[in-house]
């Protein structure tokens, strides 16, 4: 039997439950979203609304009112830019849900990995090696086994989620650039908070009440699946390594099939299931690769990971 390797521990059960159940709930929100923007709610106000309800629902759980010094923040220009980043993600990302299924978009997003990985070299100085750079060019190739471009299949939604993964994608970097210079809390609430708070004066531009019970129900739930989904994820990372659960937030891909086909009557193709394999696939490789980076000796540059789930 094949021995752990040194300093190589199991992971924790609870670890997996909790990024499983967040990415159950990334799926809600999709599915949600979907929903009321088909339904002909403007996803502008649709965005906005998941993240006031994020910011209420986060202040409320990091019990903001006894402990201000959590929110305390080192730079105020990169908390707003990086909460946009997040919110042009959302945004476009209900826009290509209103022409797309949900299996499709998060097929487009699992690209973001490797994305992420090509950007580290020019904007973190983390520059990746030929073997990772071969795996961001199979992830593109999976991306382009689903759009098709030049078969008449590549449509507006479809620039619609690249623009919503590549906004993500700016959002992780900034993120990364953050995090030895902010709380985690801070980092967490004003994500929402900023957003929220700068696309309200659109609100009686684009915002609609929701025309039934149900619309009601749905909308006050992104909130909900957001945030709870969010503070899920972080709790995952508490327990265990990004490497570690690195597989487990391609399940989401589950999720976004089983909610299309029951709720919107759509099941993926062979070519949207071929691409998304062909992506996770080098999404995996891409971890793997920095994993054994990691192993090496202390000499060598530690490589940072990339998240390849898809957090909104």
């Amino acid at each position: 039997m094949t021995q752990p390797a040194a300093g190589e521990t199991a992971t924790p059960t609870s670890a997996i439950l909790l990024i499983v159940a967040a990415c159950f709930l990334f799926a809600c929100l999709d599915s949600s979203a979907k929903f009321l923007v088909t339904s002909g709610m403007d996803a502008r106000f649709v965005s906005w609304a998941r993240f006031a309800e994020h910011a209420v629902l986060a202040f409320i759980l990091l019990r903001g009112w006894s402990r201000p010094a959590i929110f305390q923040v080192a730079s105020i220009p990169g908390q707003i830019i990086r909460g946009m980043f997040l919110f042009g993600s959302t945004f476009c990302n209900f826009l290509a849900l209103q022409t797309l299924q949900l299996a499709e978009t998060i097929s487009i997003f699992f690209f973001a990995p490797m994305v992420i990985t090509a950007l580290s070299g020019p904007l973190l100085g983390e520059w990746a090696g030929w073997r990772r750079w071969m795996a961001v060019a199979v992830g593109f190739v999976g991306v382009l086994v689903i759009t098709r471009p030049g078969m008449g299949v590549l449509g507006i939604g479809h620039l619609y989620v690249t623009l919503a993964m590549l906004s993500y994608c700016f959002y992780v970097i900034s993120t990364r650039k953050m995090s030895g210079s902010e709380t985690p809390e801070s980092l967490i609430f004003y994500s929402a908070l900023a957003p929220a708070v700068l696309m309200a004066p659109t609100v009686p531009l684009y915002g609609s009440l929701p025309p039934t019970p149900l619309h009601w129900a749905v909308l006050l739930g992104l909130g909900f699946f957001g945030g709870i989904g969010h503070w899920l994820l972080i709790n995952a990372y508490k327990r265990a390594t990004v490497f570690a659960l690195a597989p487990y937030p391609y399940l989401q891909m589950v999720w976004m099939v089983l909610f299309g086909w029951l709720f919107f009557a759509d099941l993926p193709d062979r070519w949207t299931l071929g691409g998304s394999l062909i992506i996770i696939a080098s999404g995996l490789y891409i971890v793997h690769r920095e994993r054994m980076l990691r192993r090496a000796p202390l000499a060598t540059p530690p490589v940072r990971s990339v998240l390849p789930a898809k957090k909104r």
